[in-house]
């Protein structure tokens, strides 16, 4: 068990079986645990009795990679430089090995599960089948529990599998539905607090965004685990910015989650059409795929995982996250490596840091990063407050946001406890980690984020102000579908795995070096709240493509 589980205080009901949540599948005495599958009871979780034995739930297996040496070797030098495959190319060449998909196959149909879907390229697979039957094969009890208000499917312990199946399978989602990621938006709780708030186009000019470009070529796949857009909403918003024709934006539905708004502002509504209206504002001419997936493992990992093998997609912003202490290690490691895949085929992942400052709103006094911003492979973006001159033609001051004395958050920022430090990182002044495992630094680049000096959206018909790392993976989605423009009308691969880039261009962004997120404060260089610092957007675009990004 890793350390940072070990640290949590679980609450467990007394009962008269301790064995009720775990139990070994029958007639399978070989058996064993999945390694990094064990979850644990959040504290105050109450239990309603166990799950109906007839219901049905769907899960997703996740397999090993063909040529899994290669592919290492290929992970480990990603520069830029190095060839892009497309999504073809990678399944072809990395997909699921047709025999370990027939084990698989078998396994279902031993215990009677139904295989609905079968992912070569994704290397994933969708089992439907009862609750007693999904108990019976993969050795666990599912029980209905009351959390967060509402009735949840959890378990407890690790995942049992036959050993036909060991190394073959890595990872199991879906056994347990509990939401596992939060949105990280602010939205102003009044408009009189606001000190000064922006047109995401207010921000580009700002921070000296590229405008030869307009993200022609590229698609931002946006992942979302609730809420939804209205066209209506969209179609006002960048008519009112004078951004035509508006973005196209097309809703892709991941095991059964839909573009759903509520008409409330305050909803996961705001996650959804923040993301979508600063990414289009920044760069109109990129298409726009939105994910929508249940809020659960199962679904965040299946929605990023349909992003990144996407044909179309060439970026993804990620505004979701939890503290990375709530998450299995079999999510951090497939979350990982679909970042890395990602990388492989020339795509570029920014995620938000989160919205809690140090703490990653966890209250157990330890300091916690967010997750998935805490992978490697993914741009974590962090926060700022950001105040500019009359008529927003430039910065006057740009601090670390903190505002949780006044109830509206701080950026999230720290080490991880899971991650070792990137080469990329080798440099940079990394405090120690609280487990020798760790040692990542979050986040890498910063924007603004503070809600008193947020973004000026459109939600559910509301002009609204709203503030959170949210809005800088958008951001920077859009920097960098202009970028990708760029590099490809040079006949330049994309951007893809830029961390390498981004570090060794340090000078490119503006040096935050006052204000901390709690535990941590900014100085000279990367730091543990703002990361390199805030974007040029012209010089980030100069020293990737090696020539000069004009403005007009």
């Amino acid at each position: 068990m890793n350390a940072f589980f070990a640290a949590r205080s679980i609450s467990i009901p007394r009962l008269r079986d301790r064995n009720q949540f775990s139990i070994m599948p029958q007639n399978q005495t070989n058996s064993l645990p999945l390694p990094g599958s064990e979850r644990n009871l959040p504290s105050d979780a109450q239990l309603v009795g166990p799950c109906s034995p007839a219901s049905l739930i769907t899960v997703t297996l996740y397999l090993r990679p063909q040529n899994r040496e290669e592919l290492q070797q290929r992970l480990q030098q990603l520069p830029r430089s190095s060839e892009q495959l497309t999504p073809d190319q990678f399944a072809e060449r990395y997909g699921v090995d047709p025999a370990d998909l027939d084990q698989v196959r078998n396994f279902a149909q031993r215990h009677g599960l139904q295989v609905i879907e079968a992912d070569p390229a994704r290397r994933s697979v969708r089992l439907s089948g009862s609750i007693a039957a999904m108990e019976s094969a993969f050795g666990v009890r599912l029980h209905d529990y009351r959390h967060q208000g509402s009735t949840y499917r959890l378990r407890q312990g690790p995942v049992y599998l036959p050993s036909e199946l060991q190394g073959i399978v890595t990872a199991v989602f879906g056994l347990d539905n509990r939401p596992q990621a939060d949105a990280h938006f602010r939205l102003l709780s009044s408009p009189a607090v606001s000190q000064q708030s922006f047109n995401p186009t207010d921000l580009a000019r700002l921070y000296n965004f590229p405008t030869s470009a307009t993200g022609q070529g590229q698609t931002i796949g946006i992942i979302e685990l609730g809420g939804g857009y209205q066209q209506t909403d969209l179609d006002a918003y960048f008519q009112q910015l004078g951004v035509t024709p508006a973005p196209q934006v097309t809703a892709v539905s991941v095991d059964g989650g839909q573009n759903s708004p509520t008409g409330n502002a305050n909803s996961a509504d705001g996650e959804v059409e923040l993301d979508i209206e600063v990414a289009g504002a920044i760069a109109p001419g990129a298409k726009q795929k939105v994910f929508f997936a249940p809020n659960s493992d199962q679904g965040f990992i299946d929605a990023v995982t349909s992003a990144v093998h996407d044909t179309d997609v060439t970026l993804i912003s990620i505004s979701w996250g939890q503290a990375e202490s709530n998450f299995t290690s079999q999510s951090l490691t497939a979350f990982n490596q679909a970042f890395q895949e990602a990388g492989t085929m020339g795509k570029t992942v920014f995620v938000a840091a989160g919205d809690n400052g140090s703490s990653d709103g966890q209250s157990d006094g330890r300091n916690h990063v967010d997750f998935p911003s805490s992978s490697p492979f993914a741009v974590a973006c962090g926060g700022t407050t950001l105040q500019a001159s009359s008529g927003n033609s430039s910065i006057v001051s740009e601090t670390v946001w903190n505002e949780e004395s006044q109830g509206e958050g701080a950026t999230g920022g720290g080490v991880s406890d899971y991650f070792p430090k990137p080469d990329y990182q080798s440099r940079a002044n990394v405090p120690p980690p609280q487990s020798q495992s760790g040692g990542r630094g979050v986040p890498d680049v910063a924007a603004d984020a503070d809600p008193e000096t947020g973004y000026k959206v459109l939600i559910d018909g509301t002009q609204s102000v709203v503030g959170g790392t949210s809005a800088v993976a958008p951001l920077y989605a859009g920097l960098f579908a202009l970028i990708n423009e760029l590099l490809v009308k040079q006949g330049k691969p994309r951007a893809g795995y830029v961390h390498p880039g981004l570090y060794l261009n340090s000078q490119t962004f503006r040096d935050i070096t006052s204000g901390n997120n709690g535990a941590f404060s900014a100085g000279p260089g990367w730091d543990p709240t703002t990361g390199l610092g805030s974007p040029n957007g012209v010089q980030i675009a100069d020293a990737l493509t090696g020539t000069q990004a004009k403005r007009t």
